[in-house]
């Protein structure tokens, strides 16, 4: 196998995962949100006096789950633009 079917293969194989990364990523925050605010909402009807302090935890929490997603495009990113498996091959 040459060196430029090499190449071809990292690039095919990474834009394979880049595709899963940000796919995935994206797919479990959007399933981990519809939880978490369906079990506020549910929460804050059973309680509706503990909304203040229930709103705070959700807000935090909403901003982790777009935070692991936003560090998954990042890392895709990374792979897409400075492909590091590139290197090895040079």
């Amino acid at each position: 196998m040459d060196k430029l079917q090499l190449i071809a293969m990292v690039q095919a194989y990474t834009g394979i995962g880049i595709g899963l990364i940000i796919g995935l990523g994206a797919a479990g925050a959007c399933i981990g949100v519809g939880i978490m605010c369906s079990k506020f909402l549910e929460g804050a009807a059973r309680q509706p006096e503990l909304i203040p302090q229930l709103q705070g935890k959700v807000f935090l929490l909403l901003g982790l789950i777009d935070a692991s997603f936003i560090i998954g495009v990042g890392l895709a990113m990374l792979f897409a633009f400075g492909n590091p498996l590139l290197a090895q091959l040079k």
